[in-house]
């Protein structure tokens, strides 16, 4: 095995190869895109744009590697995933470093993002105890038993804003009950796939079992298509995500495709000042926004100045570059900027306006600082739309219905929250908000394993869940036995 950073380039990274039966392939004569630095903008790397051709050599390999692990008992597999949770936590600063290169994000976030992927691996692990198949004698002499079987050859497309936990999310479940799986990085963030590679191999995966194809739509289309894929899942937009839904599942394909989200935190005039405001900026400006639970939308109930005087304050000390990281790309940078520019156009109050942001040395980064925008009418763009970036926005409400009004009319589903000293208002707000993942006085209500990541809507597209015990019916298949051994059961209607 030979590390990136022990590979000769006259770029800091060289070219990104493909990975497939346990070695690295570099996709010759392919197109190639450029990778950069998000924090200063500069190009460290070049991926390939792999084809039908590449793809179909990935489901080969992992098909041919499918008879062998798929029959290894799941007490075995997860042998890997024990070794792979450890390499991930032995080489964390390493892993982190990389994240913080191809991403963006800064240090703190990035060593969080690995250390969720070791917890994603340590609910794997658990497997043989959690799937372990149901038996129960229906009657005399006469047994009835469910065991759960892989897919076989899965594959898995993965967005740019986590390049170490999102490819976690699936890599471990999906492998440790027995499928074989090609992985789709995002083609701005290819980097850390190939450490997930070797780091899996140096724990022992055999080869086959893990494919890696680098690309972009042709190599997505390709995986929808292919006849030897037997589910995807993706994460991703929410256009894109209803595209792959639609395409796998006209071929056939078990599909899981998760979209955007417009995430609304309402906030209660009881709520606690302090809490409240740290916790919401952190929310929006966390990953530097980039991310499906960031809070979007703060709805406040009647009287909570005090409330935003604070988040407005804290939010103007977090510092671009030491605090919140730059966004993906200079087109990301564009966007962003120009919803916020819309808003004030249309009446609403810039707070707190990160949009000069700049970091000294790195002046070509892509960097927007934390923007708090007040008086938006839920009509507006901003409002409606995936920012996808360190910008919250303030719609007010008279009472929490009107709140709660706001948070059902968007289309997305992903998540919700709401700030309050109340139970009763704190019950009444999670049994009527339209989205999957709730929360009380919590910023970014991720579940923990072994409950399952997945929101509602146009958020996600498919049956079950990604993580956790939910994403076991997704990569599983169930097998119905019914058995008789004793001749006192006689003939009934079961013989």
């Amino acid at each position: 095995m030979l590390k990136y950073s022990e590979q000769q380039s006259e770029l800091k990274y060289p070219e990104v190869p493909n990975y497939l039966g346990g070695a690295f392939v570099p996709a010759d004569g392919r197109p190639m895109l450029d990778v950069h630095d998000p924090s200063e903008g500069r190009v460290i790397s070049r991926v390939p744009l792999s084809s039908q051709h590449e793809v179909d050599a990935a489901v080969q390999s992992a098909a041919k590697a499918f008879p062998q692990w798929s029959t290894t008992p799941i007490k075995e597999r997860v042998q890997v995933f024990f070794r792979y949770k450890a390499l991930l936590e032995q080489h964390i600063d390493e892993l982190a470093a990389l994240v913080t290169e191809e991403n963006g994000k800064v240090a703190s976030e990035a060593r969080a993002e690995v250390l969720k992927s070791a917890e994603l691996c340590e609910f794997a692990c658990s497997l043989p105890q959690i799937a372990p198949g149901e038996v129960l004698e229906v009657s005399r002499g006469v047994e009835c038993r469910i065991e759960r079987f892989p897919l076989g050859v899965v594959a898995s497309i993965t967005p740019f804003n986590f390049p170490n936990m999102v490819p976690n999310w699936s890599i471990p479940n999906a492998i440790a009950l027995g499928n074989c799986m090609i992985l789709k990085p995002s083609e701005l963030v290819p980097l850390s796939a190939g450490r997930i590679a070797e780091l899996l191999k140096e724990a022992g995966l055999p080869d086959g079992v893990l494919q890696i194809v680098h690309g972009g739509r042709e190599a997505v289309e390709a995986l929808c298509d292919h006849s030897g894929i037997s589910a995807v899942a993706f994460v991703g937009s929410t256009k894109i995500a209803k595209t792959v839904y639609r395409r796998a599942t006209a071929n056939l394909k078990r599909c899981l495709a998760l979209g955007g989200a417009k995430n609304h935190l309402i906030v209660m005039p009881d709520a606690d000042r302090e809490m409240t405001a740290t916790n919401v900026v952190a929310s929006m400006s966390g990953c530097a926004g980039q991310r499906c639970m960031a809070a979007s939308v703060m709805v406040a109930v009647s009287k909570t100045d005090h409330i935003i005087a604070r988040m407005t304050e804290y939010a103007r000390t977090l510092v671009p570059g030491r605090d919140v990281g730059p966004v993906i790309s200079a087109a990301a940078k564009e966007r962003i900027t120009r919803y916020i520019d819309e808003a004030e156009a249309a009446g609403a109050t810039v707070l707190v306006d990160g949009r000069r942001a700049s970091v000294p040395g790195k002046e070509g980064g892509f960097f927007i600082g934390p923007t708090v925008i007040d008086h938006v009418t839920p009509d507006m763009k901003i409002a409606q739309e995936e920012v996808f970036g360190p910008v919250l926005v303030i719609v007010r409400a008279k009472d929490v219905d009107e709140a709660l009004a706001v948070e059902n009319a968007s289309p997305y589903g992903n998540a919700a929250s709401v700030f309050t000293e109340s139970g009763g208002v704190a019950r009444y707000v999670m049994e009527r908000a339209n989205a999957g993942m709730v929360g009380v006085n919590v910023g970014v209500p991720v579940p923990r394993e072994p409950f399952s990541f997945g929101g509602w809507n146009d958020s996600k597209f498919g049956v079950g869940d990604i993580t956790g015990r939910g994403s076991i019916e997704f990569w599983t298949q169930a097998k119905k036995m019914t058995t008789k051994w004793n001749r006192e059961a006689g003939v009934n209607w079961m013989s």
